[in-house]
């Protein structure tokens, strides 16, 4: 009786989720800036079945909740998951993200023996590495501050985006690069949740397409070890005095559980850009970086900020 009615309870919440996730995907309104973007990681669902990194101009590969079959995940492990702070596009994702993972499970996706499976059957079945920190990190810094456009071209120009080690490398280097800037730093927002193995690269992917949204172009970039860039007209250099704002992006996925403050106020943004820093490059899942504007002359004013990065909290 309590499983059915669970089943009901669990595919009622389908529907909002979905109608939701329709509102919410809406495209964005263009923004005249382009940018630049430093990322790469894989996810692995066991150490003998790994799961590649897509990167490049597809994303980080597979569709939302794709790939999981099993793991014996139920309920219980949910619920505390519902404990992150902030709200907004990323709580929605995250929340959307588990529950693509109970439905999946109720439909037969989630089994194991409880569920009708054998123990031969799960040795072809990968497993979930347990939950995954998604944290995400927003800094609107004045346009003054073009050392730091050029600290990030220099990353992109001389990282090894196709390891850990890299990776952790460019975290711990753009860290550094905002922590340098304090007298700049404006506007900030900071979230972080914590999802199933199963759902977090679906989750980091619609996190990360959401923000690449919002660039024009990506004239500099990095990717699992590849360097790219769009045909453009527009190169990349230093911007235009006019310019008001750069805004920098920081989404990390990691096994290591955050205790980020956030960002709302000088102090938390501090603190939390100094604990995404410190992630070793064995729990560091997936990176990315980004940043606009990053075209010579480009300019990024008060406006457009406010309507690409609504989350933005003046400090």
């Amino acid at each position: 009786m309590g499983s059915r009615l669970f089943r009901r309870l669990a595919g009622l919440m389908v529907v909002p989720v979905l109608v939701a996730s329709l509102v919410m995907s809406a495209p964005a309104p263009a923004q005249a800036a382009s940018g630049g973007r430093i990322g790469g990681g894989s996810f692995r669902s066991a150490p003998s079945m790994p799961r590649s990194y897509g990167g490049g101009g597809g994303g980080y590969g597979g569709g939302f909740g794709g790939g999981y079959r099993g793991g014996g995940m139920g309920f219980p492990f949910i619920v505390p998951i519902f404990g992150f702070g902030g709200g907004g596009l990323f709580g929605f994702l995250i929340l959307m993200a588990v529950a693509g993972v109970v439905v999946n499970a109720l439909r037969g996706g989630g089994g194991g023996p409880a569920l009708g499976g054998s123990d031969s059957d799960l040795a072809y079945r990968p497993r979930p590495d347990g939950p995954v920190s998604i944290a995400q990190i927003q800094v609107g810094l004045l346009a003054s501050a073009r050392d730091l456009q050029n600290d990030l071209r220099r990353l992109a120009g001389s990282s090894d985006t196709s390891s850990n080690a890299g990776l952790q490398r460019v975290l711990q280097e753009t860290s550094l690069a905002l922590l340098r800037h304090p007298d700049l730093w404006v506007y900030a927002h900071g979230d972080v949740g914590q999802v199933p193995f199963a759902s977090a690269e679906s989750t980091f992917n619609r996190l990360s397409m959401q923000e690449r949204s919002k660039l024009e172009r990506e004239l500099t970039a990095n990717v699992a070890g590849r360097r790219f860039s769009e045909p453009a007209s527009v190169a990349p250099g230093t911007s235009d005095a006019s310019s008001d704002f750069i805004v920098v992006t920081l989404l990390v996925a990691t096994r290591q559980r955050l205790a980020i403050k956030g960002a709302a106020a000088a102090e938390d943004l501090r603190d939390s850009l100094q604990k995404l820093g410190a992630v070793g490059a064995d729990d560091l899942l997936a990176l990315e970086v980004i940043w606009q504007p990053e075209g010579a002359g480009e300019v990024l004013s008060t406006e457009q900020v406010i309507t690409a990065y609504p989350d933005l909290q003046h400090l």
